[in-house]
């Protein structure tokens, strides 16, 4: 009988530690995977970072790019403010800069506003065919964007925008995105999740609709609208095939010029690009989207999830 107990205790420790065993295997390849995914995307950051400060004898003159740089030359990021090539005229970074954020500011706001009213509309009132109205939104997501492509521009043609030397071009970089299906859908699911009652209750006091969605479902659904906005703010931030479409050269957006940016034969002597230039504005024009997400990334977590508890 002790032999049969010793023999069980054995058998039962043996089994907790080949546990402890797997668990301990587990949680290491889980972190190494973890770690190695993290190097493969931190690399291409630093190299970003570390030619932004090289000079531009080494960039130009070095076969191979070093891990550090020869000589530190944080001016870069000064001089990319003042450099204007010779093709692009007076238009340098500032411009770039400045028609981006008017592009990413006047879409987040404008999309932001429409896809709230009608989120709330598809969520809360009663009409007739707005099952149908939503699944045909729906449907629409299935379609990739680069099929609109074609449409869109026909459409901002001959409305007059395209190459518009004036606001034109802004506006055939705005309107056409204002709405998001996605962003409708993401908010109509948290407006549902909102109980009926407080909207039968606001009724019998004589609010109206209107009044009832920016006091009251609005603040609610705040995490959902600010993962909305920083959303809209991305995307329109990181445009690049509409606005080298449709805009005109002095309104293109700081993405479509930093592809072509700092090749000038004055410069350069060669035609070659200034990479350490390139990287600064790239880095420049990244930092903002990365704070952004690191000090609202709870916003878009906790909007994401609230918004697929309820179908």
């Amino acid at each position: 009988m002790q032999n049969m107990l010793k023999y069980a205790e054995y058998s039962e420790n043996k089994a907790l530690k080949a546990q402890k065993t797997a668990q301990i295997l587990g949680k290491l390849g889980t972190y190494t995977f973890l770690s190695i995914m993290a190097f493969v995307v931190i690399v291409p950051f630093y190299w970003m970072l570390n030619v932004s400060f090289q000079s531009s004898n080494e960039v130009l003159n070095s076969l191979n790019t070093s891990l550090f740089p020869k000589v530190f030359s944080p001016k870069n990021y000064v001089n990319v403010f003042l450099y204007s090539s010779s093709q692009q005229g007076s238009i340098n970074f500032s411009r770039y800069l400045l028609n981006t954020s008017v592009v990413a500011i006047f879409s987040t706001i404008g999309g932001t506003f429409f896809s709230i009213l009608v989120a709330f509309a598809l969520a809360r009132l009663n009409f007739k065919g707005k099952e149908l109205i939503f699944t045909i939104l729906l449907a629409t997501m299935m379609i990739p964007g680069e099929m609109m492509v074609i449409s869109n521009y026909i459409t901002v043609s001959r409305l007059g925008w395209v190459n518009d030397p004036g606001s034109g071009s802004y506006l055939a970089m705005i309107i056409p995105f204002l709405i998001s299906i996605f962003h409708i859908y993401l908010l109509r699911q948290t407006f549902k999740q909102i109980p009926n009652e407080l909207y039968y209750a606001a009724k019998v006091d004589g609010c109206a609709d209107y009044k009832y969605l920016w006091r009251v479902m609005v603040p609610i659904a705040k995490s959902s609208i600010v993962t909305i906005i920083i959303l809209k703010l991305m995307g329109a931030w990181n445009a690049y095939i509409w606005p080298d479409i449709v805009a005109n050269e002095k309104f293109k957006l700081v993405t479509t010029w930093l592809r072509s940016s700092f090749t000038d034969q004055a410069d350069t002597g060669s035609g070659r690009v200034l990479i350490n230039y390139q990287m600064a504005a790239t880095v420049i024009v990244t930092v903002p989207l990365l704070l952004l997400f690191i000090f609202f990334r709870k916003y878009i977590m906790s909007g994401i999830s609230r918004s697929g508890v309820k179908g």
